[in-house]
């Protein structure tokens, strides 16, 4: 049978402030686009619209880099105000070299910058001074939506919050999963046949970061101004996943 999995940007998404209400703003899209919510429907929600939300805002000028953070501005040529923010962020960092400063991020996974960014960040009537932090606890950020979702339309439902990350074998940034609720993060597939019968041994699926990327595709990077979309067809069971089903146990990472 043949499946179908459709990816609608949510039109009419205007900038968000402190203290919004996303799902508000989640059912302004999709009466925008016509959709009303069905069970086993998903909504992803890029990382920058739930921290503006939360108020995960910080102005460099109130920033006091440490001796530290002025080191690694001078081996990096960053600002040491922002670099004392990743490492504020950050549970170790890993690389530094000009132009890069690679972390483990508190929450467990390795990123740039401990995804502290600049882009589509309001200028506050102060260009170039503020930064945007991910959210403080991305999976409790989705299960809050996600709770609110589902008592306002009655139908079972999965969040997802996605960020763009860098992978350290290949070129170029994917949207990637860093918080989740209603939906598996990783599917499986050990102990499953293959077309000719061969049982999988190792064959595990991050399916969070597989919607996570195609959704990305939809929102784009730049000014597009999408940054939430509606999934329908999905096709894995909804169920309880996390954060951490994605990250790899460190005695297993290969990549350090």
């Amino acid at each position: 049978m043949t499946r179908a999995l459709t990816l609608t940007p949510l039109p009419a998404i205007p900038e968000v402030r402190p203290g919004d209400d996303l799902a508000a703003l989640v059912q302004r899209g999709l009466d925008a686009a016509g959709l009303t919510l069905r069970d086993h429907d998903i909504l992803v929600l890029a990382q920058k619209v739930v921290s503006k939300a939360e108020g995960r805002f910080a102005r460099l000028e109130d920033v006091t880099p440490s001796e530290r953070a002025r080191e690694l501005a001078r081996r990096t040529h960053k600002d040491p105000r922002l670099v004392e923010l990743i490492l504020r962020e950050s549970r170790e960092v890993l690389r530094a070299v000009p132009g890069v400063l690679i972390v483990e991020h508190r929450l467990g996974f390795v990123c740039a910058n401990a995804g502290i960014d600049r882009s589509n960040v309001p200028p506050q009537a102060e260009p170039g001074q503020w930064v945007l932090l991910l959210p403080v606890d991305p999976d409790a950020s989705a299960a809050r939506l996600r709770a609110a979702l589902e008592a306002a339309s009655g139908a079972r439902l999965g969040v997802l919050i996605i960020d763009s990350h860098g992978r350290a074998w290949r070129l170029g940034t994917v949207g990637m999963t860093i918080g989740l609720s209603g939906l598996p993060a990783l599917v499986d597939l050990r102990g499953r046949a293959d077309r000719h019968g061969y049982v999988l041994r190792v064959t595990q699926v991050a399916v969070a970061d597989e919607l996570a990327a195609a959704a990305s595709l939809m929102m784009g990077q730049a000014a597009e101004g999408t940054p939430i979309v509606h999934v329908r067809g999905f096709p894995y069971p909804l169920a309880e996943g996390r954060l951490a089903d994605l990250l790899r146990p460190r005695e297993r990472d290969l990549f350090r």
